[in-house]
């Protein structure tokens, strides 16, 4: 299938014509990808000369040889005096590239950067002008491609069959697909897959009918052939693939969950409120514009909590806690499908736009569902999590301002300035403006840029042509060059409610002052965000006798929900505590999630002759079942060679 209307949005920025001649899922207004904020250092691309507007995928999943291996057939709209198209690789096998008819292009296979991957080179010949040209691109994944993450069966929960998945973000998907692996340069895209049976393959796209079984060839065990396709643009980051032994349970009219037969019922059970999330965002920010939202619960070796693709988000079996504590998380990826999916920011440097807009969307989507406590107490972790970067980065570090400053990595942020700092600007924004009319804006802020990419100047454009209108006074109150560009927090950050932990904060006092703990009934009628806040508010330094004391009384090292058992071992192992160790290396062994894996090994080394040969050994036996990410943000921190030459 082809979608040659997407031919039209290159054509508008080469022919200088104007958002209004296009259908608006296909308008992408010029300015957006001219503009400085716009460039993306982390691409090879030059869209404005020849980019890709569609990417065609057919594929074969080989487990053994840990790739995969196919064709992409890119559909390429050019300037009328471009000569060539670039493309981003990293590690790729390139095995011929020839145009929509079977000639062979030229094509030249640049040097690598460490950063970046290699740019792919493709000489177009007689392909350039505004209609819709193809190439067919023949290709396999290399030996080291980080998107994709095999996983052999004893890494998963049924520990029968071979497992594997992808995450895209940021910059990885090039080393599985090759096009132009930018964010401002939104995508369509199909697929045809196939693996072996039993395996089911699901995709960031909707299912086109049932799996074709393919005949035994040459002694290869009979294999499945998926197709999917996604009819709207996306950044290419948000293409997204999974195959393992899979069941699905629906959970409404328009979501499910894929799991693992071992977890199906567990996860099936912890989002039932899926239903409820998608209306409640719907009635704040309009039509959910993707067609299904379904989940998959991936091994935990996945690196994160949760991914945002497009109708099929990934997400970490560490979020069911058997008593839907942890689905905040669901909300946080819901959200992705209006701030991210549907309204891109066009630079990394603008990971607020996509992140801290989210984590404000899900405050608004939980306190529907959920209530205003709970969003109460989310909102006073999210703020103590601010005030503790401020305190540890400094004021002035520019690494604190929402918007990535030039001179800095945006590819190495602080997620709670991204994340929650972000949050904080909107609901700030909100407390000012007022909720009807910011949700006005909003809602409005995704209607006028949808399926489009977007950067930060955009955002305060709008804001002030639709809000403040030439206020003068209200453009002083809000302050908003100062959230984006300044470091630090502006004056009129919105404060948390001081009654959201009252009773908490005052049993952290009374433990500081003499020891006294909450009951045990006390302790188990909070709430997770109460016991989390509890734990974080704990002094730093505590005997073998204090630890003891709180595991009895508390139940810590037995509890069900893995952000408080979290806590927990982070004070142990801080802490020297002997008897943790053994969970520890449990937890460590059996989950992948960097938010828990890095600051425990952290802890570990941070005690010096104590941790570091228990953070050696565990890592040894640990590293080779942790993703790409998750091994390049600990191999620093235990002073591990990942080129192979040992510590």
């Amino acid at each position: 299938m082809r979608f040659p209307a997407f031919a039209a949005i290159t054509a508008l920025i080469v022919s200088g014509c104007t958002a209004e001649d296009l259908p608006s899922q296909e308008r992408v207004i010029a300015p957006v990808l001219t503009s400085e904020q716009a460039m993306d250092e982390f691409t090879y691309a030059r869209p404005l000369e020849a980019r890709v507007t569609h990417v065609a995928l057919d594929l074969d999943l080989d487990f053994e040889g840990a790739r995969v291996e196919g064709t992409a057939t890119l559909d390429v709209q050019s300037a009328e005096d471009a000569t060539e198209i670039v493309l981003d690789s990293d590690g790729l096998i390139i095995g011929g590239i020839t145009d929509g008819n079977g000639n062979d292009l030229d094509y030249t296979i640049g040097e690598s950067d460490p950063d970046k991957g290699e740019p792919i080179t493709v000489q177009l010949g007689e392909m350039t002008g505004p209609e819709l040209q193809q190439i067919v691109i023949s290709y396999a994944s290399g030996p080291e491609a980080e998107a994709l993450q095999w996983l052999s069966p004893e890494q998963t929960a049924g520990g029968e069959h071979p497992f594997v998945f992808s995450q895209g973000q940021a910059i990885l998907n090039r080393s599985w697909i090759p096009t132009q692996d930018s964010p401002g340069i939104r995508q369509t895209w199909e697929a045809r897959i196939t693996a072996p049976d039993p395996l089911t393959v699901v995709m960031s796209g909707i299912s086109r009918g049932d799996p074709e079984m393919l005949d035994e060839v040459e002694g290869e065990s009979t294999r499945r052939a998926f197709e999917f396709v996604m009819d709207n643009s996306i950044p290419p980051y948000l293409i997204a693939i999974a195959a393992g032994n899979l069941e699905f349970a629906e959970l409404g009219p328009r979501s499910g969950v894929w799991a693992e037969p071992a977890q199906i019922e567990a996860a099936a059970e912890e989002l039932s409120d899926t239903e409820a999330m998608i209306d409640a965002a719907e009635g704040l920010y309009g039509s959910y514009r993707w067609g299904r939202y379904d989940m998959i619960v991936l091994p935990p070796a996945f690196p994160y909590g949760g991914m945002e693709n497009p109708v099929m988000t990934f997400l970490t079996p560490t979020f069911i806690a058997g008593d839907r504590s942890n689905t905040g998380l669901i909300a946080h990826e819901l959200a992705h499908s209006w701030s991210g999916n549907l309204v891109t920011y066009a630079s990394w440097r603008d990971g607020w736009l996509n992140e801290g807009v989210t984590s404000y969307l899900t405050a608004r989507i939980s306190e529907e569902v959920f209530g205003e406590t709970r969003v109460m107490q989310e909102r006073a972790l999210e703020y103590a999590g601010v005030m503790e970067a401020l305190e540890s980065l400094g004021e002035d570090n520019p690494r604190t301002a929402l918007r990535t400053p030039d001179e800095l990595n945006p590819l190495e942020y602080s997620s709670a300035i991204v994340y929650d700092k972000g949050a904080l600007f909107l609901h700030t924004m909100e407390s000012i403006i007022g909720r009807e009319q910011f949700d006005d804006f909003m809602r409005g802020w995704f209607d006028r840029h949808a399926f489009q990419p977007a950067t930060s100047e955009m955002f305060l454009a709008d804001l002030r042509e639709y809000v403040i209108q030439d206020d003068s006074e209200l453009e002083e109150s809000l302050m908003l060059d100062e959230w984006i560009y300044g470091t630090g927090l502006p004056e009129n950050a919105a404060q948390p409610d001081p009654e959201a932990f009252a009773a908490v904060d005052g049993a952290v006092e009374a433990y500081g002052t003499d020891g006294t703990m909450p009951a045990t009934d006390t302790w188990a009628g909070w709430s997770a965000f109460e016991q989390r806040r509890f734990l974080e508010e704990l002094p730093d330094e505590l005997s073998d006798e204090q630890l003891a004391a709180l595991n009895e009384t508390l139940g810590l090292s037995e509890t069900g929900n893995n952000e408080v058992l979290f806590l927990w071992l982070e004070a142990a192992l801080r802490n020297e505590y002997d008897p943790a160790v053994p969970q520890a290396e449990e937890f460590l062994g059996r989950v992948g999630r960097n938010k828990f894996v890095e600051p425990l090994f952290e802890a570990l080394w941070g005690t010096g002759a104590w941790g570091e040969p228990i953070a050696t050994r565990i890592y040894d036996e640990t590293r080779g079942g942790y993703h790409s990410y998750t091994r390049s943000q600990v191999d620093p921190i235990v002073g591990y060679m990942a080129d192979g030459t040992g510590r």
